[in-house]
């Protein structure tokens, strides 16, 4: 009998049931609050670079030159085209500086912003883009800055996408804490990674993917849903 076989025999399945009963519920919170403070660092760093991103261009509302959007552009695209797991090697040292390891479920969290806040920035220029540029030119030619247009304009007009774009991003960032579990990260990535796929508990490893999938699932149509509560135009 092979080792997938023997993960799902009687005693298998018995030996997993335990291990869910005892550690998913624990690793299930581990991969909430990491994933919800992880994406809440993402936006405070991120959604202002993605404000800066649209006034900034040239045809923005605050431009700026062309050299220091172009840094900007790099930079965010270079953080973006590293693989998760390699970025999580480049800012150990940056993870101990902050946390004071470069081990554990709170450390992961660093890794997990600097990997996000790229993602977050791009998907903040997206909905801003969006605006209907007539709205604009009208606040524009009612005399409103840059920073007010920004503020009470633009923000207000792209919420529903934002929402969008946010839940977006929390299913994304999920996905990279259970990645993290290979790197000493907790949560459900380092049940189904360790104990899973390293111990060939298999049937633990399938459950931790389904219960994954649930909180996804669960996130992305809370997201659905209140964007829509959030977009005027359903309104009329």
């Amino acid at each position: 009998m092979n080792q997938f076989a023997r993960a799902f025999t009687e005693k298998s399945l018995l030996e997993a049931w335990e291990i869910i009963k005892s550690d998913f519920a624990f690793a299930a919170w581990e991969t909430l609050y990491t994933t919800i403070l992880a994406t809440l660092f993402a936006i405070v760093i991120g959604l202002p670079l993605g404000m800066l991103l649209v006034a900034g261009d040239k045809d923005g509302v605050f431009p700026l030159p062309g050299w220091i959007m172009k840094t900007i552009n790099v930079v965010i695209n270079l953080l973006r085209s590293i693989p998760f797991l390699i970025m999580i090697m480049m800012v150990i040292p940056l993870t101990r500086l902050i946390m004071g390891t470069a081990v554990g479920t709170a450390a992961s969290i660093v890794p997990l912003v600097v990997a996000a806040f790229p993602f977050v920035a791009r998907l903040v220029e997206s909905s801003l883009r969006e605006v209907n540029p007539n709205i604009i030119e009208t606040a524009q030619s009612m005399g409103a800055t840059p920073m007010q247009i920004l503020l009470k304009v633009m923000l207000p007009e792209s919420v529903p996408s934002l929402i969008t774009n946010f839940t977006l991003a929390v299913t994304t960032i999920m996905g990279y804490t259970a990645m993290a579990g290979a790197v000493g990260g907790g949560g459900l990535g380092k049940i189904a990674i360790t104990i899973g796929y390293n111990r060939y508990k298999y049937a633990v490893l399938y459950a931790a993917v389904i219960v994954l999938v649930i909180i996804v699932q669960l996130i992305q149509s809370f997201g659905t849903w209140l964007a829509k509560k959030c977009d005027k135009r359903l309104k009329k």
